[in-house]
């Protein structure tokens, strides 16, 4: 996922991955907890993808908030 892809989205949009990309995050810290975790990177890959859309939900945001 780039951020190009993330500035087609709407905020709806963008807010369900938010909410997916967590659960992901959640899961694959469970399964670190329990040695279960092969793919390592992974969970760097996930919190950097929430970094991502928190901010361009963010840029979202302050440009609504500048037009108004």
């Amino acid at each position: 996922m780039n951020a190009k892809e993330l500035h087609d989205k709407t905020p709806d949009q963008l807010r369900d991955e938010l909410v997916s990309l967590k659960k992901e995050a959640f899961n694959l810290r469970f399964q670190a907890a329990t040695s279960q975790l092969e793919n390592t990177a992974r969970i760097r890959e996930v919190r950097r993808n929430v970094a991502r859309v928190n901010t361009v939900l963010n840029q979202k945001a302050a440009a609504a908030a500048s037009d108004a």
